[in-house]
């Protein structure tokens, strides 16, 4: 089975499928995780067209990369591999910082090959801005990746306009990873127009709100303990600012409900109409949502439902940061 296929950048383009697949919760922060539940999300989302993979070295740590590479045995040659490194951390799970160095960049990168098991990777992210280390050189580190064949394309999560803009004269940058979905619409202002400019792609992670724009959340009692989400790491979760995001979902909810739809596959579709130069990956860990998540490259939507959505939820509409901290975000 083929789904729709997207093109990530134009001096290094990459074809995907035009929705990817998050793993990060398969393995840590969104509660309870479940390896082999995980594992078979994966290879169904391959059964049914989805190429485009995203992890990173970080998550778990380390494991998530290594339960990938095991969904993907044998299977390689259908798969768009993305990972990131730069969040360094402890296989204890102890944060030790952002690294950009060029040292740790050639390391990170040979790690995660091995926790993978390929021989390269196709898209190699920079997960946050080392803003220590003037970016010329952490890029130049991941071009040297490019040419020994380790890595095919090079990208980008989280950075500013100024940074993408520095970053792609070293080296075509293919993708920027960001927050991008109906509650996040910060990266409009400058960040997406610099990208159409430049001419590379982008990569929504968390295009359903992490979960919250499916309407499958009424309160965060139903989060389970261990769920970063019950923290105050994400306002947008916590008491007033819950209430008054859910208000905006139910607006959601009453567009899909006549469309005949689901509101996570709403806003996915609203995701998705954005260009065809946009992937999001929206994560799960299951595969019913899976395979929920993929119907909404079926749902048709007008720019009358678009417009009906936009006045439903304007931007700036959804109440709380997007994280508690904003420290590690390149500005």
């Amino acid at each position: 089975m083929t789904l729709a296929q997207r093109t990530l950048g134009t001096r290094s383009p990459l074809t995907v499928s035009a929705l990817g697949l998050g793993c990060m919760g398969m393995s840590e922060f969104y509660g309870d995780t479940d390896r082999a539940s995980g594992i078979a999300t994966i290879r169904r989302a391959l059964d049914i067209g989805v190429s485009f993979f995203d992890t990173a070295d970080m998550y778990g740590p380390f494991v998530n990369e290594e339960l990938v590479g095991e969904a993907i045995a044998g299977r390689r040659d259908e798969v768009v591999l993305a990972t990131k490194f730069g969040n360094e951390r402890l296989a204890d799970g102890t944060r030790l910082g952002i690294n950009g160095t060029p040292e740790y960049v050639r390391s990170a990168c040979d790690a995660s090959l091995t926790r993978l098991g390929v021989d390269h990777i196709d898209l190699y992210y920079q997960h946050r801005v080392d803003k220590s280390v003037p970016i010329e050189d952490t890029v130049g580190a991941m071009a040297e990746l490019v040419q020994a064949g380790k890595v095919r394309h090079l990208g980008m999560s989280e950075a500013s306009a100024s940074t993408i803009r520095r970053a792609h004269a070293v080296h075509p940058i293919t993708a920027v990873q960001t927050e991008y979905s109906l509650f996040t619409r910060d990266l409009e202002e400058t960040v997406l127009p610099t990208l159409r400019e430049l001419g590379i792609g982008l990569v929504p992670y968390s295009p359903l709100g992490r979960g919250l724009l499916t309407g499958a959340i009424a309160h965060e009692s139903e989060l389970a303990a261990t769920d970063s989400r019950r923290t105050s790491y994400f306002p947008r979760f916590q008491g007033e600012a819950l209430a008054t995001n859910l208000e905006l979902v139910q607006r959601i909810g009453t567009i899909a409900d006549r469309l005949n739809c689901t509101p996570g596959q709403l806003a996915l579709a609203w995701v998705l109409a954005q260009g065809d130069d946009i992937a999001p990956i929206p994560g799960t860990k299951r595969v019913p949502y899976l395979e929920e998540n993929v119907s909404a490259l079926d749902v048709q939507v007008t720019q009358d439902v678009l417009n009906e959505l936009e006045s439903a939820v304007p931007a700036g509409a959804v109440a709380g940061a997007r994280y508690g901290d904003m420290s590690s975000i390149d500005e």
